[in-house]
């Protein structure tokens, strides 16, 4: 018979959403936000682009307040033990937030979106959508919510990718999008079923604890596994769940090809370490007994055939958001090195490679946004004698390819030797993977510096024109990207610190 919960039941359970709405204030301020936007759009009559991408900019880094806050917080779990609050998440509710606001500011250069959407105002609404999911994503400790939370990110870059309308890429990215997603997600649920069938809990901390007391099936955590690798690696674009993902970024708005290669692919590597470190256990050394394989060997099979398959496939592009669509790949394969090592200092590694890409990539699509406002075209032959006619857009797209491709004195070259560092660190056996990491960057050395060698050393087939760069805000913040990509490749030392400080999981007992 059902039996109503006694008084102090019902005082407990108000204590504890209380103390969870608390820790949930940014959350709730971003959510705010989004319908703030969806108001005003409504209610402002005439063009509005302006103010609502201002708007969505100022609400976006007035969220920075609220996450600082949350620094001096003890580490805890809330809402009955389905969402974390740790350093780990808020390194990461500060980078989707960053990269919401650089996403917006992305858009705004671009002229031909903005001259062909109408609907501005829920298309900013969308992305501060995409920021509260990418950032429940991070904090989820809860197999239901983290399925939640993946599909409002997954749902929402659905509909932006498919924003043009009026365009057949798009939404043919979008339904490819759609698809490879649904059958995605139904793999890592049912993966997620197993978990839960094997130890009769949702929440991963409970479940390592359980797997680790009473041991489990090694072929069937090991399929389970699979399948939510499945799940996750689609979230990232790694081989072989990457079949989305050029047609998806070529297809879609420029400003959300940046926001998907940045944002979505971070939130899939945070929820990936989250649930790999700290629900399902490893078996030790993965190349001693190869019979025995686990996760990690998964995760070293989808990084060699991403840093292999991304870099090589690049080199036939001629179209230069599909030629970085599939450096994208590769990078993933460059993040599941840090992971994979399972230590603090290959955590580290992944959480700072995250930034430098941040920068880097954020900044590349940036300036291929304004040299489409020029010339029209995303074709590499297009870009002939750019670096004469648009000389500072020229010199930051170099400093972004030169860090993509990890060389100094750019973030990109520390982010990479941090990431070789620390496979190296963990035993001579791993250096077969750094030296995959090496050869596969030289590969990219080859199709990045064909851009600026078209820039520089070959002479436009167009007539000349007065120079252009874009506004003075776009030069401004392309300035900004290309120091701060040099600046932290000589002086590295706080974002070293930053995440090494964040690398802190809740629940992590590996280190």
């Amino acid at each position: 018979m059902f039996e109503l919960p006694s008084g102090a039941e019902i005082q407990s359970i108000i204590a504890t959403l209380k103390t969870g709405v608390g820790l949930f204030i940014p959350e709730i301020y971003l959510s705010v936000l989004f319908m703030l936007l969806i108001v005003v759009d409504l209610v402002v009559k005439g063009r509005k682009n302006n103010l609502l991408a201002s708007l969505t900019v100022l609400g976006l880094a007035g969220s920075f307040f609220f996450i600082s806050r949350q620094h001096a917080v003890k580490a805890a779990e809330i809402f009955f033990g389905m969402y974390v609050l740790d350093e780990f998440a808020v390194f990461f509710k500060y980078f989707f937030v960053l990269s919401g606001m650089l996403t917006v500011l992305v858009s705004v250069a671009d002229d031909e979106f903005n001259r062909k959407v109408r609907s501005i105002g829920e298309y900013y609404a969308l992305i501060v959508a995409m920021v509260v999911g990418m950032i429940m994503m991070a904090s989820s400790v809860d197999l239901l919510m983290m399925f939640l939370s993946m599909e409002l990110v997954g749902l929402t870059a659905y509909v932006l990718t498919g924003y043009r309308k009026d365009d057949a890429r798009s939404s043919e990215g979008a339904l490819k999008y759609l698809v490879y997603g649904a059958v995605s997600s139904g793999l890592m649920v049912y993966g997620f079923s197993l978990v839960y069938g094997m130890t009769g809990e949702t929440n991963i901390m409970k479940i390592g604890a359980e797997l680790a007391l009473h041991g489990y099936d090694p072929l069937l955590m090991m399929l389970a596994s699979l399948l939510i690798i499945a799940g996750f690696g689609y979230k990232i674009g790694a081989v072989p769940f990457h079949f989305w993902s050029p047609d998806v970024y070529e297809g879609a708005p420029t400003p959300i090809t940046a926001y998907l290669s940045v944002g979505s692919k971070a939130a899939g590597f945070a929820i990936l370490m989250r649930f790999f470190y700290v629900a399902i256990p490893h078996g030790g050394e993965p190349f001693q007994d190869i019979v025995g394989m686990d996760w990690v060997m998964l995760l070293i099979a989808l990084s060699i055939g991403s840093m292999i398959y991304g870099n090589v496939v690049a080199l036939w592009q001629k179209n230069v958001k599909r030629m970085l669509a599939y450096s994208s790949i590769a990078h993933a394969g460059y993040l599941l090195l840090g992971i994979l090592v399972m230590d603090e200092l290959g955590t580290q590694a992944t959480l700072f490679y995250l930034l430098g890409y941040l920068l880097m990539n954020i900044g590349a699509f940036y300036v291929v946004i304004l040299i489409a406002n020029r010339t029209g075209s995303e074709n590499l032959d297009d870009y002939r004698g750019l670096g004469r006619k648009m000389p500072l857009a020229g010199a930051a797209l170099t400093v972004f390819l030169i860090s993509l491709v990890g060389l100094p004195p750019t973030i990109g070259f520390v982010g990479k030797l941090m990431i070789f560092s620390a496979l190296l660190a963990k035993g001579s056996v791993y250096i077969w993977l750094a030296l995959i990491g090496v050869l596969t960057s030289v590969i990219s050395l080859y199709y990045y510096m064909l851009i600026p060698l078209n820039m520089y050393l070959r002479e436009s087939q167009q007539p000349d024109e007065a120079p252009a760069q874009g506004g003075m805000l776009h030069q401004a913040a392309i300035a900004v990207l290309m120091l701060l990509t040099i600046y932290f490749g000589l002086f590295f030392q706080p974002l070293t610190d930053f995440a090494k400080v964040s690398s802190s999981m809740l629940g992590l007992s590996i280190y």
